[in-house]
C-alpha cells in the first residue's frame, strides 16, 4: 500500500508493504540502506539478513530524494513476546522523519497485529525520539554488536 500525504516540504509517500509484496527493486533498496547505515556508517558487523524480514511489515516514507526513513514491524514471537519494531533508520538527521516512521510502524502494529504493547531494542543515543512517543526504557544500557543499546516498552 502506498499513501501520498503532503509535508511541509511537498509530496511524502508512506509505504507499507509485507516481504511478498515487495518488488525486488524495492527490497535491493531497503537492504542497501540497512547495510549503509548499520554496517557501514556504524561500523558494525552483522548478519542484516536475520530471517524475520519475510514475516515482517516493511514501512518507509519517500520523496523526491528517494528513501528518507525506514522501519519493519514483528508479530509476535518474531524476536519477542510482544509485537516489536526493529532496523528504524532516518536518513535525514533534524526533520522529523524518525518519529513519522516510528508512528506510522505503530500505527501498523495496532492495525495489523492487534498489538497491545511495543517492545524494542533502540540504540541509546535515540532514547529521547522513543520517549517522545511514549515508550520507557524496561533494561539497563547494554552492548548489541558493540553498539550501546536499552530496551523500551510502549503500552498501547
Amino acid at each position: 500500500m502506498i499513501v501520498s500525504v503532503l509535508d511541509r516540504e511537498g509530496a511524502m509517500e508512506k509505504h507499507i508493504k509485507t516481504f511478498d509484496q515487495l518488488t525486488t527493486e524495492e527490497l535491493y533498496a531497503l537492504i542497501h540502506l540497512r547495510e549503509k547505515v548499520f554496517v557501514v556508517e556504524q561500523q558494525c558487523a552483522y548478519l542484516d539478513a536475520d530471517g524475520h524480514d519475510i514475516g515482517a511489515v516493511h514501512v518507509w516514507l519517500s520523496d523526491e530524494r528517494g528513501i528518507v526513513a525506514y522501519c519493519r514491524v514483528l508479530d509476535r514471537g518474531a524476536t519477542f513476546e510482544d509485537v516489536s519494531l526493529g532496523r528504524v533508520i532516518a536518513v535525514y538527521r533534524r526533520e522529523g522523519l524518525g518519529t513519522q516512521v516510528v508512528q506510522l510502524g505503530i500505527d501498523v502494529a495496532r492495525e495489523r497485529f492487534r498489538a497491545r504493547r511495543i517492545v524494542i531494542e533502540a540504540q541509546t543515543y535515540a532514547r529521547k525520539l522513543y520517549e517522545n512517543l511514549g515508550f520507557r526504557q524496561t533494561s539497563d544500557e547494554f552492548l548489541e554488536d558493540g553498539i550501546p543499546h536499552i530496551q523500551m516498552t510502549l503500552d498501547l
